[in-house]
């Protein structure tokens, strides 16, 4: 287990759920801004998206990379129907992306890209999530309590609406709260 000590994770996100989940794996961690265009040209499948803008923020990284560091980037998306559901702009807009995703199964995609001096490997995990059917008032709940405003799909798994309206899943948990954490780990111990 001396391998986790000796490396330190680079993360490039904002986001304190993959800031925690990287920490629970033993590594230490450096948050690190990076500034990368997050357009997409049409003609790209929804699935393949989080891969290239893990890529692209990656490369967006211009400081050297120390042989005992790991660059770590990510996104996902949520997707309904290959119709892709970001992060809402407003609380009318998380309304109805929740209620798009009520009584449906949708797919969460995390695209990982991980860098260190001599090498890039680059995956995307998908992950099916089943929602029940949600009422009006049990969306109004959850957008009115708790914040929905920084999350792809307008829903965390691990806060309310996931524990009430989560019916199941079929791959990774940690993939829909934005990181697959037992392919992340075996990437990494693989570098």
């Amino acid at each position: 287990m001396n391998k986790l000590v000796d490396y330190k994770l680079l993360l490039a996100s904002k986001s304190p759920r993959r800031k925690q989940l990287v920490s629970m794996l033993g590594f230490g961690v450096e948050v690190v801004e990076v500034d990368a265009d997050e357009n997409i040209n049409d003609g790209v499948s929804p699935s393949e998206i989080p891969g290239l803008l893990a890529e692209r923020k990656s490369l967006s990284y211009t400081e050297e990379i120390a042989s005992n560091e790991i660059l770590l980037t990510a996104d996902t998306l949520v997707v309904l129907n290959d119709v892709v559901l970001g992060k809402p702009h407003s609380r009318q807009e998380a309304f109805d992306i929740l209620s798009l995703l009520s009584g449906k199964k949708h797919q969460v995609y995390t695209g990982v890209c991980l860098r260190t001096s001599k090498n890039v490997k680059l995956f995307t995990e998908a992950t099916d999530v089943y929602f029940k059917t949600l009422s009006t008032s049990e969306i109004n709940y959850y957008l009115d309590n708790y914040n929905y405003s920084d999350k792809a799909g307008s829903y965390g798994i691990q806060e309310w609406v996931g524990m009430i309206g989560v019916e199941r899943i079929e791959g990774d948990f940690y993939n829909v709260m934005g990181l697959p954490i037992a392919r992340l780990y075996k990437e990494i111990m693989a570098l």
